[in-house]
Parts: C-alpha cells; structure tokens; sequence
C-alpha cells in the first residue's frame, strides 16, 4: 500500500499530472478499510480509515488545517470502492505533497510560481480575431490593473508570440504578494501550473476572482477554439481531469488565504 501512494499520491507538487501518470504503473490495491472519518488532533484535521491515521508517504499523519480540506480528503477516500484509484483523489495528493515537500522548502516553491511573473498568460494577447482579444481584455486587463493598484505590480503586454521582458521591480512585488503558508504555496503552484498565470492565482488567493471565474479566464483561447471548431471526447476527458486538480487546488486556496 505505501508503495502505491508514493507512486500515486507522488512527493513532489511541481506537476499535477505527474501522479496520474504514476497511478497506472501498478496494479490498484483493493480498499481495505469500512470507515472515513475525521479528528481534529495536534497536527489538524486528521483523516481516519476505521479510526486509525492516514500516513504519508514521508510516515507523517495527513492531517489538513481547516475541516473543510479535511472532510474533502475523506470524501476522496470514502469514494474508492473495490480499489484505491490515487488519480481520483487530488486533495489528498496536494496534501501529500505540502506535508511532505512543500513544508520542507517553501521558499523554493514560491520561487518557481514567481518565475511565471516573468512569462505570464495574461501577457501574451491574441491580435485576432476580434471577439478573442476582447473576452482577453474582457477577462485579463481587470487582473492586471488590480495588480498594478494592490502591489505598485506595473506590467508589460504583447501581442502574438513575441517575449517581453518585465521590469524586475514588477516582478518582485508580484512575488512578495505571495503567500507564505506552506498550504497555500503548495495549492497556488498547482493553479499557476494548470492555469500558466501566476496573477490569475493571486487573484484566487486574495479573493478578486472566484475558481469559476480563474478557471474561465485561464481557458479563453481553448474555449473560443472549440466554440468556432468543437471538440472531442478526449479533449473533454483530460479537460475534467484537469477540472478536479484545480478545484482541489483552489479548494485549499480558499480555506487557507481567507480564514
């Protein structure tokens, strides 16, 4: 069993899919236990399989710090019938991953979602067709000028594919608006690499934008292609894949940044 959740459940909180991928090396465990409950406890709200402690791949107790990523983590576990499938629980592989990782170098881990400040999605603006660069300006310029008032973070568009470089002082004040919580930061690292905007993940951290309006803004091009070409069964596959990483993600974001 640990063997399987250090595969699935992955320690590492730099790529959501990276535990999706790991999942179907093995063969699934069949579920063990009767019982998912929760206990608050020293380390938070633990989660209990027939009133024994979940562990972490590292030993340590999965524990969350609010009740509600807590009863999100036992929902997942309470949803495994015959197996233990780690792709269909990406609360409790964030959580995994923050206990065991991000906890130990959350410095670093603010380092790497600031890089995105550098290359940003809201930066890059179509030159067309029309109706795309206004539901761009539509969604993205209200981020950037909040980001401008809230943290004096000034920063620079381009159309089409061509870089920009940004200027230093905008960068950092975006990144030291960045939460320290070990919690948040690992939660904001998964946002900022589903949606590739680490100001659309601030915007969720502070509160100016809710999921729904994070996940709409972070998918504008993709939606507007599929408006004008549709879609396929695939496509829409890996999109709700996506989906549930993210709300896991914005899940702990939400109870972390505004309690």
């Amino acid at each position: 069993m640990r063997e399987l959740i250090e595969e699935g459940m992955g320690r590492s909180p730099l790529d959501p899919g990276e535990a999706l991928r790991r999942s179907v090396r093995r063969e699934l465990p069949k579920r063990f236990y009767k019982s998912v409950t929760t206990a608050e406890t020293g380390e938070g709200f633990a989660i209990l399989l027939d009133s024994r402690s979940v562990k972490t791949p590292a030993s340590k107790v999965l524990a969350a710090p609010t009740r509600a990523i807590g009863e999100a983590i036992a929902a997942e576990w309470q949803a495994q019938h015959e197996v233990i499938d780690p792709a269909k629980m990406p609360t409790t592989r964030v959580a995994n991953s923050v206990i065991d990782g991000v906890a130990l170098r959350t410095t670093d881990i603010v380092a790497d979602i600031a890089k995105f400040f550098g290359s940003d999605l809201l930066f890059y603006r179509a030159d067309g067709p029309e109706t795309l660069v206004r539901r761009q300006a539509e969604h993205w310029d209200p981020i950037l000028a909040w980001a401008t008032e809230s943290f004096g973070a000034h920063f620079v568009l381009s159309e089409g594919v061509m870089p920009v470089v940004q200027a230093d002082s905008a960068v950092r004040a975006a990144s030291e608006a960045i939460p320290a919580d070990p919690w948040a930061v690992g939660a904001l690292h998964v946002v900022t690499a589903l949606t590739g905007s680490a100001l659309l993940s601030l915007a969720l951290a502070y509160g100016f934008r809710n999921a729904d309006e994070v996940w709409t803004a972070a998918h504008l091009e993709e939606d507007w292609n599929s408006e004008q070409w549709g879609t396929d069964e695939l496509a829409l596959e890996r999109r709700a894949a996506r989906r549930a990483e993210f709300d896991a993600a914005a899940l702990i974001v939400s109870e972390v940044c505004r309690r």
